[in-house]
């Protein structure tokens, strides 16, 4: 017997990152895109990826590039069916600025706060 097609992950943007990713070049854009569009059917980003354990656990980034800056959007892996879009970002030397893990940070603190409620609220209803 075949298994169903499991429906694609949503994505939910945090803050402005969806914003931010709309000003990245187009190729960049591209690449990042089809990257996540893997990551919402189960499958392997095409670009690179590093865990960020110093944002919070489950916690990753796509990386791109082009010939004037470094690209970058990080994300909370798949909790549920939905993929968080943290924060997205350019930078310019190796290590990323502390502003955009704090930003990171206080995004995800946002999206777990959320998840923990909605849990609760589930809970008393069924209660």
């Amino acid at each position: 017997m075949a298994e169903e097609p499991r429906t694609p992950a949503e994505i939910h943007w945090e803050g402005d990152s969806k914003e931010i990713l709309s000003t990245f070049p187009r190729e960049v854009k591209l690449s990042l895109g089809y990257s996540l569009r893997r990551l919402q059917n189960e499958g392997v980003p095409a670009c690179e990826t590093r865990s960020m354990p110093s944002i919070g656990k489950g916690v990753w980034e796509l990386k791109e590039s082009d010939e004037r800056t470094w690209y970058r959007v990080v994300y909370l892996s798949r909790i549920g069916n939905v993929i968080y879009v943290l924060h997205c970002f350019e930078k310019d030397r190796r290590k990323t600025d502390q502003r955009d893990i704090t930003t990171a940070r206080s995004r995800l603190k946002q999206v777990l706060k959320r998840l923990k409620e909605a849990e609760r609220s589930s809970e008393k209803r069924s209660q």
